[in-house]
């Protein structure tokens, strides 16, 4: 980071989207998270403070509330994390805000919700390595690639015992990203911004929300719940909207898996087959 501020001076803002982000992995092994997360935040700042790089966009997560205490989930909602990869988020906010007031480092937080979706013409989309996100993984069984999605827990506090959660396209991620730059740039106090659609849909209605999109059965099993995952979480983005002037255009679910599987039917082996 030194070489690259050194060779671009111009450099006045960092966004920070690197971050190891497996809730499961994090809870067998949380002093990979901390290392890489909260320490690696460390020392991005350290190295902006020596160059005197201010202002910074910051991804954290819906992970930071655990089990929220009000729904929709406001950025006032305590945050009480559930797993150490939410633990580490926001530590990670903690250490800027104490950055800001040490050293005038401004910074934005935007608590992403589950991010799901593709560039809409299907030339860019998810391609994890192994994948572990819902959409994908259930767009897979549609491909054929797996036999079935497995659906962990059906005995959550969910009107079909499954966990709900808020989607977001990462063209709208994107934008809100951008507004935030722009924001601090205008001089606005460093602040933190849920993004999501503020609509919830759980695990077995994302099915077979895909199973209207695709045309295909995909069959599922219930399996077992995994440590670390909260209820439901459903965003209030009303902040975001109003005071960044964010505008997500996918804010309908089948649009976002439309846009998925658009990617996954012409690319089956993902980036492998960029030819």
């Amino acid at each position: 980071m030194r070489d690259v501020f050194a060779k671009y001076p111009s450099i006045d803002a960092v966004i920070h989207f690197a971050a190891f982000s497996l809730v499961a992995e994090s809870m067998v092994d949380p002093l990979k998270y901390f290392d890489n997360n909260t320490a690696g935040m460390v020392s991005l700042l350290e190295v902006m403070q020596e160059c005197g790089v201010k202002n910074i966009i910051f991804s954290s997560t819906a992970a930071t509330y655990g089990i929220p205490e009000e729904v929709p989930i406001l950025e006032t909602t305590p945050q009480k994390p559930i797993n150490p990869y939410g633990e580490s988020k926001l530590m990670m906010e903690t250490i800027m805000r104490w950055a800001d007031q040490a050293y005038g480092i401004k910074f934005v937080a935007l608590r992403y919700f589950n991010v799901a979706g593709a560039k809409p013409d299907g030339s860019i989309g998810e391609d994890h390595g192994p994948e572990t996100h819902l959409l994908p993984i259930v767009l897979q069984v549609a491909q054929g690639k797996r036999e079935k999605i497995a659906v962990f827990g059906d005995d959550y506090d969910t009107p079909d015992g499954t966990n709900v959660r808020d989607y977001v396209h990462p063209f709208d991620l994107a934008d809100a990203h951008i507004l935030a730059v722009e924001y601090l740039r205008a001089g606005q106090p460093s602040d933190a911004f849920n993004l999501g659609s503020s609509t919830g849909f759980s695990n077995l209605q994302i099915v077979e929300a895909a199973r209207k999109v695709t045309g295909h059965p995909i069959p599922l099993e219930i399996a077992e719940r995994r440590p670390g995952d909260p209820d439901t979480l459903i965003a209030s983005s009303e902040k975001a909207r109003r005071v960044l002037g964010w505008q997500p255009k996918f804010d309908n679910i089948e649009t976002i898996i439309e846009t998925a599987w658009k990617w996954h039917s012409s690319h089956p082996n993902g980036y492998d087959d960029r030819g």
